[in-house]
């Protein structure tokens, strides 16, 4: 697309925005158009939601957002990030990194935070690049392919089965229980639906999916051969490491680390690298730009990761009553960070719809920005898209859609289930 202004979302009446309904976010235009809304006409928007939901505040503008997640204080974690509404006994025995602040979040952080460094991801970069090319090779050869099956899944997934020291053997069944689990409001992931009566079974369980239970199993397994030797995957670190606060891990706080390695380690990346090369498939200037110049690329992976924004929205608690966008929030109020929104603010982003592979200044919230939960995985999940697009991009002469695009069906994590391609390789 050539520089410019690109259009925006057509206008949507405030009347129509409903971020509560996982059906409006399975139509690739309708959650940006809700978004722009929010942003010009309600930045802190209450949204009601069905019963026994009691609604939420919606925050959409960049500076709001970046707000409210630099203060843990007033708007914590503890009180669980999902939308979902949990009792003190489902927290207890579900609480996660994610639902932890302050010092008991530094300290189960410091746990794997040297492995994820800028310089420790960097020691995979010869790893990543030789499975990536076998990806590619093996996905390229097909001509036509589902590329989110094909290379989108296929190639995080092994990334993390190396960081976990798990067969590759088992990798199917880690992007399984990804589905299965981030896809909870999806009746073709899910297997028993979020919003169902069903779910109330499993509301011990992280995202009340049964799917947990195995992934329980495994990571228990895994454990009782690592526990007390000197390996240095994932797994290792953690039963065989005290935090710093000295609190020792219990069962339920291992199960929920372990778990949480194989949910964001899979799927966040494995939807930026999809929507990254639908981006690219729909801008051919910008395709051509990278692959004509590619010391381009890996600037442009911080436009990738704002374009495709991943994750829709992580929630906080209101600790006090407080004002915010003008609006009066009261103490026990689930404020919601739509970081998807963020992404596309006019205040912060020249032209924000226009996908630009050579923007500067990216001040992207896609990973948080400046807040105590700044995501762990971000530099591998850099080195991972960046070298993706390195190696395929000089392969492809060309790329198409064959098919139609089909989304989770989520207001939680933005993603592709589905991206049908015919390529013709370079």
């Amino acid at each position: 697309m050539p520089h410019g202004l690109a259009a925006a979302p057509a206008p949507l009446p405030l009347a129509d925005v409903d971020l509560a309904d996982n059906d409006r976010f399975t139509d690739g235009e309708l959650p940006w158009r809700m978004f722009d809304t929010l942003r010009r006409e309600d930045p802190v928007h209450w949204q009601p939601e069905p019963a026994p939901h009691h609604g939420f505040w919606a925050v959409t503008r960049h500076a709001d957002i970046v707000r409210v997640d630099r203060d843990p204080e007033t708007f914590t974690s503890t009180r669980f990030t999902n939308l979902e509404e949990v009792d003190d006994g489902q927290i207890a025995v579900r609480r996660s990194l994610l639902e932890t602040d302050g010092l008991r979040h530094q300290a189960l952080r410091r746990l794997l935070q040297r492995r994820f460094t800028p310089r420790a991801v960097a020691a995979y970069g010869d790893f990543l690049r030789g499975l990536t090319a076998r990806t590619l090779d093996a996905a390229l050869a097909k001509g036509g392919f589902d590329f989110v099956t094909e290379v989108a899944a296929d190639f995080p997934i092994n990334v993390l089965a190396r960081m976990l020291d798990v067969p590759e053997g088992d990798t199917r069944r880690l992007i399984d229980w990804g589905n299965r689990i981030i896809g909870n409001t999806d009746p073709d992931y899910a297997d028993v639906l979020l919003e169902s009566a069903e779910s109330e079974r499993y509301r011990n369980l992280p995202f009340r999916s049964p799917a947990a239970l195995e992934v329980f199993a495994y990571g228990r397994e895994l454990a009782a051969k690592r526990r007390g030797g000197s390996g240095v995957d994932l797994v290792s670190m953690l039963v065989n490491q005290t935090p710093r606060d000295g609190i020792a891990l219990s069962q339920e706080d291992f199960d929920n680390y372990f778990l949480l390695l194989v949910v964001a380690g899979n799927e966040t990346t494995r939807h930026a690298i999809s929507h990254t090369m639908l981006a690219l498939m729909n801008h051919p200037g910008e395709m051509a730009k990278l692959q004509a110049d590619p010391s381009l690329i890996p600037n442009a992976v911080e436009e990738f990761l704002r374009w495709a924004s991943p994750i829709y929205h992580f929630r906080r608690t209101a600790t006090r009553d407080v004002t915010l966008g003008g609006k009066r929030i009261k103490e026990g109020d689930k404020v919601v960070l739509w970081f998807a929104s963020g992404n596309r603010d006019e205040a912060v982003f020249e032209d924000p719809y226009r996908f630009d592979v050579t923007r500067r200044n990216n001040g992207h919230v896609t990973f948080g920005k400046g807040s105590p939960h700044f995501c762990l995985g971000s530099s591998l999940a850099r080195l991972e898209m960046r070298i993706m697009f390195e190696e395929l991009l000089p392969r492809l002469a060309g790329i198409r859609l064959t098919g139609p695009v089909r989304r989770v069906r989520s207001n939680f994590v933005n993603g592709i289930k589905e991206l049908p391609v015919e390529v013709v390789p370079a």
